[in-house]
């Protein structure tokens, strides 16, 4: 049995449309001495990392949903652009985050 890659790719929507609505908004109201502060500790930048990350994969699926919305077929093309850019950005992340 092939293992199904949308399961996947839904988990991380799902997940980065639940963390963006909930999270986002708390780090929106602080300053940013306090979220520097929180950065600087491994479970800050976890933290962070994980908000950032997911929020860029909840975006990317939905930039692809979007590109199908404006009639472009090539589906292929676009899923592997839009996740590529997703999985660049969570790898400056990373190692933005970690060398701080």
């Amino acid at each position: 049995m092939a293992i199904a890659k949308k399961a996947f790719v839904w988990g991380l929507f799902a997940a980065g449309g639940t963390v963006a609505a909930i999270v986002f908004p708390v780090l929106e109201g602080l300053q940013f001495g306090s979220i520097h502060a929180f950065a600087q500790s491994w479970v800050g930048k976890s933290g962070l990392f994980l908000v950032l990350s997911l929020s860029l994969w909840h975006s990317a699926h939905r930039l692809r949903t979007v590109f199908h919305d404006f009639g472009v077929r090539s589906d292929a093309l676009v899923a592997k652009a839009v996740y590529l850019a997703a999985l660049v950005g969570t790898l400056i992340t990373a190692l933005f985050l970690f060398k701080m």
